[in-house]
């Protein structure tokens, strides 16, 4: 570490606003000031402690841009000492994705009793996924227009542009050149424990895949030998409940990977990138708001109170926004959901797994379609053709089934949707300076969206648990 005495202050200071977290409010130090009953003391939700995170990073990443500029090298190798924390946070919950979606996809085929619900469920998760991610297509179309932002004048620096083809290259040997039937090809899993890995972009869908089919063959066993099959269905539940505890415990640290990971976004913004591409940062989260509106009215029309639903699952968007990771995010997805919404394991599940692999409402959708607009006057095409803009509605819609969860995945949308359209790639590379801060948005906006799709699958399957989803009350995602 070299004694190098501001970097020891940094993280001093850090370690200091991570113990200030930690303290709860103490039940004797609450008696003392408050003299109250013990009935009138509780301990901090889960919910309220990221909202202090949150807080707590904002400005302590605001100090220490203030104080250091961002490009300073002190500042650099304080954070790579507080990713311990945000990225470790992270970390941790990548190692528990595959073993949850593997064991709740598993479980939850074991617990149908007849096959046919899960086509259902399938169908109207995929569909409500497909659908939103249609719409995100179109709000992009329309606030680029209205924006009307164009990419003519702007030149990538050389900086971006080798940035620009080191990441064509990484994506390109990926998924991109895959034709229709061998994308659907690369979903069906051919070596499972390579999956658990998450060795391929399409590793979620093929491990529930693989889930599946163990779950069916678990209930054929069943009908052929009785005792067998009750002993792997009480196996499979106990997996079940022992990594959901494995899920919780992971939880607990959220405010304070949220608490890094924001000191991280805030003190490393470069204003004047940000300035400079200004307009496309407000046209993206303009689309972005109005995405979380056409989200609440789907909620209305399927039964659900729009606000109670934001209320209960905003910890998840706090940590999609700060993590900018779909994938990371399908735990508390999972747990949100069957939770504090009152949605079955099942469908919690699917939507989660399927959420973050097909039709993601901001990085798929949004995204690819409004660079696609920007682009296409450059090459003489008029955005606003209707037959052009169908067209790039029914593209972004298909690619939309193959961007997997990874980090960076609408870079990887948009180098698909616009060769698909014959449009230049290059302004990916204008937009890599700004990328993060619109990534925030998009990932919160992804899994937003495959919480609605669960939600909306629940509700039309009258699956719903309406006393959890009508709870008021915050204890359910409580820290302890």
């Amino acid at each position: 570490m070299g004694m190098n005495p501001p970097l020891v202050v940094n993280v001093l200071v850090f370690i200091a606003l991570l113990l200030l977290l930690a303290q709860t409010p103490r039940k004797q130090l609450w008696h003392k000031l408050f003299r109250r009953k013990t009935s009138y003391y509780r301990p901090w939700s889960l919910a309220k402690k990221v909202l202090i995170g949150l807080i707590i990073g904002t400005f302590f990443g605001l100090a220490l841009q203030l104080v250091y500029g961002a490009d300073n090298p002190i500042l650099k190798e304080s954070m790579s000492w507080f990713n311990i924390v945000g990225s470790g946070y992270v970390q941790l919950l990548q190692m528990i994705v595959m073993p949850l979606v593997f064991v709740s996809i598993l479980n939850a085929i074991a617990k149908l009793q007849d096959a046919s619900s899960l086509g259902k469920i399938s169908l109207f998760t995929i569909t409500t996924l497909l659908f939103t991610t249609l719409i995100a297509a179109l709000v992009g179309v329309l606030v680029t227009n209205l924006f009307a932002l164009t990419a003519a004048g702007l030149v990538p620096g050389t900086e971006e542009t080798a940035q620009l083809s080191v990441i064509t290259h990484h994506y390109m040997n990926r998924v991109a050149d895959l034709t229709a039937p061998q994308l659907i090809l690369s979903f069906i899993p051919k070596n499972p424990f390579a999956d658990l890995t998450a060795s391929s972009p399409t590793s979620v869908i093929s491990l529930v895949i693989f889930a599946t089919f163990l779950g069916i063959a678990a209930l054929e066993l069943l009908k052929s030998d009785r005792e067998k099959g009750q002993r792997v269905l009480v196996a499979i539940d106990t997996l079940q409940v022992w990594v959901m505890k494995l899920v919780r415990l992971v939880m607990r640290l959220t405010p304070y990977g949220v608490l890094a990971l924001m000191t991280k976004i805030v003190s490393g913004s470069n204003i004047h990138d940000i300035i400079k591409l200004g307009g496309f940062v407000v046209a993206s989260y303009v689309g972005l708001g109005i995405m979380f509106i056409v989200h609440a009215l789907l909620l209305s029309l399927s039964g659900v109170n729009p606000f109670r639903f934001f209320r209960k699952v905003w910890p998840v968007l706090t940590f999609a926004f700060t993590s900018r990771s779909s994938a990371a995010s399908i735990p508390l997805s999972v747990e949100v959901q069957t939770r504090r919404l009152g949605i079955s394991q099942s469908i919690a599940s699917f939507a989660a797994s399927f959420g973050a692999s097909i039709g993601q409402n901001g990085c798929a959708g949004l995204y690819p379609a409004m660079l696609a607009v920007m682009v296409a006057p450059t090459v003489g095409i008029n955005p606003l053709d209707p037959t052009w803009i169908l067209t790039l509605l029914a593209v972004v819609t298909i690619s939309s089934v193959g961007v997997a969860g990874v980090g960076g995945g609408a870079t990887f949308a948009a180098l698909i949707v616009l060769p698909a359209l014959g449009l230049p790639v290059t302004l990916v590379a204008l937009l890599i300076s700004i990328e993060p801060l619109i990534d925030m948005g998009r990932t919160a906006l992804n899994v937003n969206g495959s919480m609605i799709a669960g939600t909306i699958t629940s509700q039309l399957m009258k699956q719903t648990d309406k006393s959890i989803m009508d709870s008021e009350d915050d204890v359910t995602l409580s820290s302890h």
